[in-house]
């Protein structure tokens, strides 16, 4: 998915990036500490939500150099499937995110060329009560 409008921003608490954790990563992979294949193994599930729902991302990929980065986003909570949600839209995300019921989102960078997938950031959202109905 997009970054978050400000004012999604605003409804969330709790984020966390993991760009550090990316970039260690990435530099075990060039320094022949870890193989290719240990960190271009996305599920095939993963990849085709980042060719039909994910949002392009603003760099290439790390590891292949491919314009075809892209963001997913699952969301997990009470009566949501038990794998989650993904968000085809910014408005479902919203939806989601202003739940009565806390929710908990993952955002994931994925490449649609080598496979190459990571944790981009989580945050939790939802939890607010829902708004009483203004009384004629």
């Amino acid at each position: 998915m997009a970054r978050p409008s400000p004012r999604t921003e605003a409804i969330r608490s709790g984020v966390v990036e993991y760009g550090l954790v990316r970039h260690r990563v990435v530099e075990a992979l060039r320094k022949g500490k870890v193989l290719r294949e240990d960190v271009c193994d996305a599920h095939p599930e993963l990849l085709r939500a980042a060719q039909h729902v994910g949002v392009p991302t603003e760099h290439p990929c790390p590891i292949c150099d491919a314009p075809s980065t892209a963001e997913v986003t699952y969301v997990f909570g009470a009566r949501l499937p038990s794998g989650g949600t993904c968000p085809g839209s910014r408005a479902e995300l919203s939806r989601l995110e202003r739940r009565e019921e806390p929710v908990i989102c993952f955002a994931v960078e994925a490449c649609t060329a080598c496979g190459f997938h990571h944790l981009a950031r989580k945050w939790q959202a939802g939890g607010r009560p829902a708004r009483a109905s203004k009384r004629a």
